[in-house]
């Protein structure tokens, strides 16, 4: 039978708990008066890289308020910017930011050819990731007072990390960076050892994982929902029970990010009957940290204001233009779609993330993730962003007894002979009770949210009826493993405006 022996109390757990409390203060101030820590981390970033080589070029120490730096620099994107990474990675230093930097996270959309590579520097660690990740853990021990969560450990499931030809320089996932770069203090909360939690394998990585922490006192777990989901899985068929708390009795915190956690949620809350599994989520891209639930279950996310980061917003009807406005946070409005566009303590500068949020709240600032510029469908004009797919599918679920695990959706496109419409493939984990009601539900949600494919789907005028396909379990995984993208930060993109990625999965399941 498997047991799990009771853990000693960490003598350190009261004093870790009081000096994490001791951030709420400053958590309140910034808060409180969001522009007044705008404008000080503006002037912070501006003093500090006015002498490098960017500086120079735009004359950052002559600006005097935050129109002239939207006026003289451009919003930039990654192939605007890479010319001056590179350099930064063959160790040239005074670049973009005033010292040499040896850490970037690589970001890598799964079907690009081209990874990012985003800059580290020694600030953005300290004063943005850690800071961040502080902060969500005093929120935490805030409302929950009575937590355990330090007498116990953490699993970050994350990727790897290696040398470039530079052997002072290294890139990997963020999570890898992150966890190679924790003090020695913070390595004795989290298992298993470096070797294993950085290993490239990721199969026999997992393996691994479960079977070392499966004696640890397991109180928390963090990294993608869908990857942390696999190792779940080969924890609990090695323990042989379908609970979670029968190997890790005192897990009680999941911090997830990178994807909705919506179509991976049902699978989390079965594994822990009790219903005493509590979430919280981060926005923590390679870019930054940017936001975090101010207290478990939150839905929307504290943006937050006091990590080193400077934003601004490009509306949604300048997405397409060559040189956007932008709005400042003063600016902005609850319900309406923007761009995130950052300043960062590693470089990064006006950079547009092709994140897209929506205020939900301005007191305090709260968003909610929309999906990326990038990953829509406007085949026809409807328009479709993810936010409106994930709810669509949601409601699918609910209506049908589904859960669905991994999706992806790409048009059909219109011919002589035939109209188009929107191609789900789609993984279940429990399969709906009737797939024609499920794809009913699809359709009548989608237009429910989302006007312009309302109008699309007017008398099948220019879309149908989309078409569902179930797809077996694991389709996306063996997707994801030919391409050579297991693990860490890589995910399925969920809508495309092509069938680049549908046909591949199509294909590689009529050759299996």
């Amino acid at each position: 039978m498997f047991t799990v022996p009771f853990p000693l109390l960490k003598p350190l757990d009261p004093l870790v708990q009081c000096f994490l409390r001791q951030r709420l203060p400053r958590i309140c101030r910034w808060i409180d008066y969001p522009l007044d820590a705008q404008l000080a981390t503006f002037w912070k970033l501006l003093k500090t890289a006015a002498r490098t080589e960017w500086g120079k070029t735009y004359d950052i120490k002559s600006i005097r308020h935050p129109d002239q730096f939207r006026q003289r620099i451009p919003v930039q994107s990654y192939e605007a910017l890479r010319p001056f990474i590179q350099r930064m990675m063959q160790g040239e230093p005074n670049v973009l930011w005033p010292s040499s930097i040896h850490w970037f996270a690589k970001s890598s959309g799964t079907t690009s050819g081209r990874s990012k590579y985003i800059p580290i520097s020694k600030e953005s660690l300290y004063l943005n990731h850690y800071r961040g990740s502080m902060d969500v853990l005093a929120c935490y021990c805030a409302a929950v007072p009575n937590t355990r969560l330090f007498r116990g450990k953490g699993i970050i499931v994350g990727g790897s990390h290696h040398p470039v030809e530079n052997r002072s320089i290294r890139t990997g996932d963020l999570s890898a960076v992150l966890m190679q770069n924790m003090s020695f203090f913070a390595q004795s909360y989290r298992t298993p050892a470096l070797s294993v939690a950085l290993m490239e394998q990721w199969e026999k990585k997992v393996e691994l994982m479960a079977r070392l922490t499966l004696r640890e006192d397991v109180t928390n777990l963090s990294g993608v929902p869908s990857w942390t989901l696999l190792l779940l899985k080969k924890v609990l068929e090695l323990a042989q029970t379908n609970d979670l708390h029968a190997v890790w009795p005192h897990l009680e915190l999941y911090i997830h990010g990178g994807v909705s956690l919506e179509p991976y949620r049902s699978s989390f809350t079965s594994f822990v009957p009790s219903g005493t599994l509590r979430f919280m989520e981060v926005y923590n891209a390679s870019e930054g940290f940017f936001a975090f639930s101010f207290a478990p279950g939150d839905t929307d996310l504290l943006l937050h204001l006091d990590c080193g980061i400077y934003y601004e917003f490009i509306p949604e009807e300048e997405f397409e233009n060559e040189h956007p406005r932008t709005c400042l946070l003063h600016e902005v409005e609850c319900n309406k779609l923007y761009a995130l566009v950052v300043t960062t303590p590693g470089g990064l500068w006006r950079y547009n993330t092709t994140d897209t949020v929506r205020f939900s709240s301005l007191r305090p600032y709260k968003i909610q993730l929309s999906g990326r510029i990038k990953f829509f469908i406007n085949v026809f004009g409807e328009e479709v962003i993810q936010e409106n797919a994930e709810q669509a599918l949601r409601v699918a679920c609910e209506a049908t007894g589904a859960i669905a695990h991994e999706y992806t959706v790409a048009p059909v496109f219109l011919t002589t002979r035939q109209r188009g419409c929107h191609e789900w493939l789609i993984e279940f984990e429990r399969h709906p009770d009737d797939l024609e009601r499920f794809t009913s539900v699809l359709d009548q949600t989608l237009r429910r949210l989302n006007s312009d494919y309302d109008a699309k789907r007017q008398q099948d005028l220019a879309l149908t009826k989309p078409v569902v396909r179930a797809v077996p379990k694991h389709t996306f995984y063996n997707w994801l493993k030919a391409k050579n993208k297991l693990g860490g930060q890589h995910k399925v993109p969920r809508l495309s405006n092509d069938r680049q990625i549908v046909e591949e999965i199509l294909s590689q399941l009529a050759q299996a």
